[in-house]
């Protein structure tokens, strides 16, 4: 059997959903009031493909923030992967989430990464405009998440796998 072990980080600005992201992906249960993630949290789950391959995942749920600190460098440290966390009805949280995919993109070693456009169940408050848009499609492809409904929250972390197998299949 194919293991494997990865340590991905979530990454994003504060309350982008990164928390319930995890809490949806790991435990399949949503909750209104999570507090705010103060430095990192980490949780394990692992993603059976078939009897012949597997990936675990050790997943850091790293706190909130618009760039890249001392601090959140130290925790991307040994990182095979991220993803990328963005709220669609707030558009600053987008620039931050480019700016941050830049620096990541910088300071790993040709990591594994998806971008993930939360809280789709919102979708009548975003507010993405022309520019935004053409913003999230100029060379990266977005997921549409919901960590309330958990929409689309399962295939993001599957299809991140796959992108760690099809390496070595």
């Amino acid at each position: 059997m194919i293991s494997y072990r990865k340590k991905i980080c979530l990454i994003g600005d504060f309350a982008v959903g990164k928390t319930s992201l995890v809490k949806r992906y790991v435990d399949n249960i949503f909750a209104e009031d999570y507090m705010t993630t103060v430095g990192v949290s980490i949780v394990t789950k692992e993603v059976q493909f078939d009897q012949h391959a597997r990936v675990k995942f050790v997943i850091w749920d790293i706190a909130g923030a618009d760039k890249l600190t001392t601090v959140s460098r130290s925790y991307l440290a040994g990182a095979n992967g991220y993803v990328l966390v963005a709220d669609g009805t707030r558009t600053d949280t987008i620039e931050s989430a480019l700016a941050l995919k830049a620096a990541i993109d910088n300071a790993l070693s040709q990591p594994k990464s998806i971008q993930l456009l939360n809280k789709h169940d919102l979708i009548d408050d975003w507010k993405i405009d022309a520019n935004t848009h053409a913003h999230l499609h100029a060379g990266m492809k977005w997921q549409l998440t919901s960590a309330k409904s958990g929409e689309g929250v399962e295939q993001a972390f599957i299809s991140l796998a796959r992108r760690f197998l099809d390496d070595v299949r």
